[in-house]
């Protein structure tokens, strides 16, 4: 079976009634779990990004202090369980500012957490490719703001 396109899919949804709409928004929620969050997201939080942020923050801390200290092996683990999560959440918002806020917060949380990345070759490429994907970020913002991103980015 071939999948429809997005412009596709678009034109056949303006043509479906609203409470359609709504039975298929919730058929498709009950599928995933990521969907799930995704319309939890686009439906109560989305209103208010920097809410958004400082929650996905708080996650990140409470993560952070269960982190294994001693095999080099779990710690890698550890640290990519939760870079995935908050990819997944930078995803659900779409914005650059978000993307940069919440990676910038990652690494400054490796660093205070004390763990030594120059240990291990797989932690320094996911600590500097993390570093790539700011700076990437942070050409994409306002002068303003990308000035304010570039200091914080030296201090790491």
């Amino acid at each position: 079976m071939k999948a429809a396109t997005i412009n596709e899919l678009k034109k056949e949804l303006q043509e479906v009634p609203p409470a359609q709409l709504v039975e298929l928004c919730l058929r498709l929620a009950k599928f995933k779990k990521e969907n799930k969050e995704l319309l939890n997201y686009l439906l109560f939080e989305s209103h208010d990004l920097q809410a958004y942020i400082e929650a996905v923050k708080e996650e990140m801390d409470e993560a952070f202090a269960e982190s294994p200290r001693q095999n080099i092996y779990f710690v890698k683990k550890h640290l990519r369980k939760i870079l995935r999560a908050t990819n997944k959440h930078i995803k659900y918002t779409g914005s650059k500012q978000a993307e940069v806020e919440l990676l910038l917060y990652y690494c400054t949380k490796i660093k205070k957490a004390g763990i030594k990345v120059g240990e291990s070759v797989a932690l320094t490429k996911l600590y500097l490719q993390q570093v790539k994907k700011i700076e990437k970020s942070i050409s994409l913002q306002h002068e303003d703001l990308q000035y304010d991103y570039k200091r914080q980015l030296e201090q790491l």
